[in-house]
């Protein structure tokens, strides 16, 4: 199971609306998730990200000064104008899924011959 965490990379900000400054009025999000597999000996990571941004109307009623914003406070907004926390976090997952157990792979062509790869052998110059 992938582990998922979301980002605000940056605020966007009026300096003055009304009465209020440094007013919000952009958020830039992002959804990162990944996911270990294998064993301890031949282990790799697996990752998956989705990134967007989210616009807001001025603040009417109860307005937080930008120093007191939190994380989980401006994802709120995000998440309460139209950003479907359910929806990236299934499109993240799906990414490290297919990563995991590719839809669609490429072998090689039939009708050409496999190369064994020889060891690369290494001369060192002599002085």
């Amino acid at each position: 199971m992938p582990t998922l965490s979301w980002i605000i990379e940056r605020l966007l900000v009026k300096p003055t609306e009304g009465a209020h400054t440094n007013v919000v009025v952009t958020a830039d999000w992002r959804c990162n998730g990944t996911e270990t597999v294998g064993d301890d000996v031949k282990s790799r990571d697996c990752t998956g990200t989705c990134y967007g941004s989210t616009s807001f109307t001025a603040p009417s009623g109860d307005f937080t000064p930008y120093p007191d914003l939190t994380k989980d406070q401006v994802l709120g907004w995000c998440f309460s104008n139209g950003i479907n926390k359910t929806a990236i976090e299934a499109n993240v997952t799906a990414q490290i899924n297919d990563q995991i157990n590719p839809p669609v792979i490429a072998p090689p062509l039939p009708w050409v011959p496999v190369v064994a790869e020889k060891a690369a052998s290494v001369k060192v110059p002599t002085v």
